[in-house]
């Protein structure tokens, strides 16, 4: 038992405290470095991509707000030659009255409901993928060699794969 244990406050632990706190301040430079290239590395792969693509679209409210504006626009300056100038004028006034009463009517929807347009549009997205996939599997029965489910069954008598109109389609 002739080791002592140092003392609270001696010099040896003071000196340990110090290198571990160095080295504490060493790791968290080392997370902020890290976090920081990654920040600068995903800013310029966004810059990359606004270069090659052009700006990234906004949400569907936005998307919607904008096609609105567009048809107004577009309608709003529509002219009809066919009409005479006095009836031209008078239809011109009653297509800007509609299209303010259209963007009256869609503005407070987007307004209060930005995520519904959002999740809209995701369901549009599904609806599209699974149609696409249907048509996509059903061209690749009709254009492929090999007989197919309904193909070659002995129940059918209609006279084979070519048979016509009659020909069932399995869509799944």
């Amino acid at each position: 038992m002739s080791e002592e244990l140092p003392q609270p406050g001696a010099a040896g632990d003071e000196a340990a405290g110090q290198e571990r706190s160095a080295a504490g301040e060493r790791r968290a430079a080392d997370a902020d470095a890290w976090a920081t290239a990654a920040a600068e590395d995903l800013e310029a792969e966004k810059a990359r991509r606004r270069a090659a693509y052009g700006p990234p679209p906004g949400s569907a409210a936005e998307e919607l707000r904008r096609l609105v504006d567009t048809v107004a626009d577009k309608l709003s300056g529509l002219q009809a030659p066919l009409l005479g100038p006095v009836a031209g004028t008078a239809a011109q006034q009653v297509v800007r009255q509609v299209v303010q009463q259209a963007k009256a009517a869609v503005e407070p929807v987007i307004e209060r409901n930005p995520d519904v347009f959002d999740h809209l549009a995701a369901a549009g997205g599904e609806l599209l993928a699974a149609y696409r996939s249907a048509v996509q599997r059903q061209e690749q029965r009709w254009t492929s060699q090999e007989p197919g489910p309904r193909d070659g069954d002995p129940r059918d008598d209609e006279g084979g794969p070519d048979a016509g109109p009659g020909q069932r389609i399995d869509l799944d």
